[in-house]
């Protein structure tokens, strides 16, 4: 895929599809860092122009929505039973 250009449909697809697998971890610090981190690495390549550098940056995006995929599957098997102080509802 690094020969072929990369559409701002594509990159907006690998957004949203991080952004939705952020919200499958079932702790809230794993989840708030999976979103923090989306959006400061998008944040952060927003001014590319170099196309092999987009190609880089959509493969490391690629491998890094594979890594959160796998480790929202791993960490609900072993979800926490009590919820974290900001998920707690106020009384």
């Amino acid at each position: 895929m690094a020969s072929a250009a990369i559409s701002r449909g594509e990159i907006l697809h690998l957004y949203r599809s991080l952004l939705r697998t952020a919200r499958q971890f079932c702790d809230y610090n794993i989840r708030e860092y999976t979103k923090r981190r989306t959006i400061d690495a998008f944040r952060q390549n927003q001014n590319l122009t170099d196309s092999s550098a987009i190609s880089a940056a959509y493969s490391d995006g690629k491998s890094q929505l594979d890594v959160a995929k796998r480790q929202a599957i791993v960490y609900s098997l072993y979800a926490p039973t009590i919820k974290s102080v900001m998920e707690a509802k106020s009384i």
